[in-house]
């Protein structure tokens, strides 16, 4: 069985969760799912980012985003409906709300289960990507298996 870590900030849209259970064709999948909630990221960064994609309306509603324990409702639904949607393609699920240093976390969960991969699966984050401080270019450097960053769909 192939095991992958999956770091997500929003639940799994359809598209996302065919494009991660069909990766590795018929071979069986096992996912170890982290979501960090979109809230726990900087209100400014979120807002340059919008600004960047041309999404002013979304960059002066960052400031209105749940942040820390208010977020966390909202994650734990996000989380169960991911871990439903890829266990109804037939993936093995399991997964955790990530409320602080979400690359410590990410490399002690792929030695603790011996994964083969990590995927980031996210919203493009231009400045942070630009900088090469977004969690793929990051992770690449801390979790010695190969880091694939995929960009999330709408869902």
């Amino acid at each position: 069985m192939f095991t992958t870590v999956l770091m997500i900030e929003k639940p799994l849209a359809p598209v996302d969760v065919e494009m991660v259970t069909t990766l590795h064709g018929q071979e069986p999948v096992s996912f170890v799912v982290l979501l960090q909630p979109r809230g726990d990221q900087g209100v400014l960064l979120r807002a340059l980012d919008d600004v960047a994609l041309g999404e002013l309306e979304d960059a002066v509603r960052e400031s209105d985003e749940p942040e820390g324990h208010e977020a966390l409702p909202t994650a734990k639904l996000a989380l169960e409906h991911s871990l439903k949607a890829l266990r109804e393609k037939g993936a093995e699920a399991v997964g955790e709300i990530v409320d602080r240093h979400p690359l410590d976390l990410l490399k002690s969960v792929v030695e603790q289960t011996r994964a083969d991969e990590v995927i980031v699966l996210t919203a493009p984050h231009l400045v942070e990507e630009f900088f090469h401080r977004d969690w793929a270019s990051r992770a690449r450097h801390k979790v010695g298996v190969p880091v694939l960053k995929l960009f999330a769909h709408e869902g």
